[in-house]
């Protein structure tokens, strides 16, 4: 397949931030570059501003997959009583980086304003930890999160699992083994940029080979880290890959977004589109001109404010529902 050409065109006021990323970055992420991407991310919040939130935090190590132990980390209101709303989230980096703070800080407000109570699980690697430590930590860390909801302050009816990139694949694929396993229930999953589709064959993945900061290449890397000589084959489970699945009926409402010049808009809107034929309420956004993690690069662009407040709306219109 020959790449295209035609694309749409990243919006104006990213193109400044994507042209320093080209300068900073390579084109595409290779397995020699794990290290590099697990030494720090800009989007990992630090403690300092945690507390700035006046919101406290607290490590547990629980039991994940195969009794193997991984450590979830509790944020909530240094007031919170009762029982509030709980969001299980789960981080970004490709499969192969990232930390449970990494991409908090657009939550952090969502904790303050609904007196609610997060959990983010600090879910095993690939290519370490393979298909399926990942997805099965994060069921592990909502199974954990029910079970302790007394004691978290949490409503076990009020739970809403929220990922970005990879985090919001890994989501989805905790959504997918929640529901087969009958439990715990979610009451939604907001899915940020989801990467959720290890067959490389759409339109976008094919537009974006070669632009940071997430390109195909990149995203070959990825899910060969997890899925090793399985990746793009028709031995992939529906939870490594989501986007698989041919029943979604009995999933939680759902929310998705991405960029309209990303490698994942494709896989995204296909999965939106299934999600409304399994009778599942889905929201869907495509931000005209939005690169892959576009609000985390350029947080102050109008196209990354957009993106907030419709996530922030969506949040809030959901839980004051219930």
């Amino acid at each position: 397949m020959s790449q295209r050409t035609d694309r749409p065109p990243v919006d104006p006021a990213l193109q400044e931030v994507l042209t320093a990323l080209a300068e900073q970055l390579p084109p595409s992420m290779t397995e020699e570059m794990i290290p590099m991407m697990r030494a720090g991310s800009p989007a990992d919040v630090m403690p300092e501003t945690i507390a700035a939130h006046n919101l406290v935090q607290r490590d547990t190590t629980i039991d994940g997959y195969e009794g193997g132990p991984i450590v979830v980390t509790t944020i909530a209101r240094s007031d919170h009583a009762g029982r509030g709303p709980g969001f299980l989230h789960v981080h970004a980096g490709g499969m192969v980086a990232g930390t449970r703070t990494t991409g908090l800080a657009p939550i952090l407000p969502w904790i303050v304003e609904h007196d609610a109570v997060m959990v983010t699980v600090e879910y095993r690697l690939a290519p370490e930890f393979p298909d399926p430590y990942p997805v099965e930590d994060s069921y592990a860390a909502l199974v954990w999160m029910a079970e302790h909801a007394t004691d978290l302050g949490i409503d076990p009816d009020r739970i809403m699992i929220i990922g970005a990139s990879a985090g919001a694949g890994i989501a989805a694929g905790t959504a997918l083994l929640a529901r087969d396993r009958r439990g715990p229930n979610l009451t939604g999953q907001l899915l940020i940029g989801p990467m959720i589709d290890d067959r490389d064959r759409t339109i976008s993945t094919e537009q974006y080979d070669g632009m940071p900061p997430w390109d195909r290449k990149s995203n070959r890397m990825g899910w060969k880290a997890l899925l090793g000589d399985r990746s793009g084959t028709d031995n992939v489970s529906i939870y490594a890959a989501p986007a698989r699945a041919t029943n979604l009926t009995g999933l939680p409402p759902t929310y998705i977004d991405c960029g309209s010049a990303e490698v994942f808009r494709d896989e995204d809107v296909s999965y939106a589109s299934a999600l409304w034929a399994a009778g599942v309420q889905t929201e869907l956004h495509v931000w005209a001109g939005g690169i892959h993690g576009f609000d985390f690069v350029a947080p102050d662009a109008a196209v990354s404010r957009a993106a907030r407040a419709a996530r922030t709306a969506w949040v809030a219109r959901h839980l004051g529902d219930k």
